[in-house]
């Protein structure tokens, strides 16, 4: 089972990064933008995407400036439309996601999303966002003997994302040091 999931992990991970290219470099220069003007780059994952913000924030390699879209009590932080966001959720279709995106776009702020493109919805995450990454995750990886799947690595392939992102913007950010 490892060796399979190994594969179809790796084969994923290869389709986001060709099939994604363009779209993680025109999100790392959204976010860039608040990294070296006046903004701060906020981040949130729904669910347990939200291991994605501890990342982002709390680890040995912290995103640069960034922070916690909500603070402790649940309250979101007060943005400007020089700030952005960086939101990962499962599915472009997630409704928490789409009410957090268009709350977004009243105030301005430069929004990057991560999820899964569900064609073919009537909301969906990627109309709402400057930049969306398409995680291409609709399924599990592990064919069973009925047919169905299992092994859904959503966090893994959402980490996968955030780092194309970070790289990008740590290159983005050398040119102005």
């Amino acid at each position: 089972m490892m060796k399979i999931f190994m594969t179809q992990l790796n084969g994923h991970f290869s389709r986001i990064h060709e099939q994604e290219e363009s779209a993680i470099e025109d999100g790392a220069r959204l976010l860039a933008q608040a990294a070296v003007g006046s903004g701060t780059i906020y981040i949130h994952g729904f669910d347990e995407l939200g291991g994605i913000t501890g990342e982002a924030v709390l680890s040995a390699e912290p995103l640069p400036g960034a922070k916690s879209l909500f603070l402790e009590d649940g309250s979101m932080n007060k943005l400007t439309d020089a700030d952005r966001v960086l939101l990962f959720t499962h599915r472009s279709n997630d409704l928490k996601a789409i009410e957090l995106a268009l709350k977004l776009q009243e105030i301005g702020a430069g929004t990057v999303g991560v999820s899964c493109l569900m064609k073919d919805e009537d909301a969906s995450l990627d109309e709402l966002v400057d930049v969306h990454i398409d995680t291409k995750l609709k399924k599990g990886l592990i064919p069973d003997e009925d047919g169905s799947r299992y092994g859904y690595p959503a966090l893994m392939t959402s980490l996968f994302a955030y780092y194309a992102l970070s790289f990008t913007l740590k290159e983005i950010l050398s040119e102005y040091e």
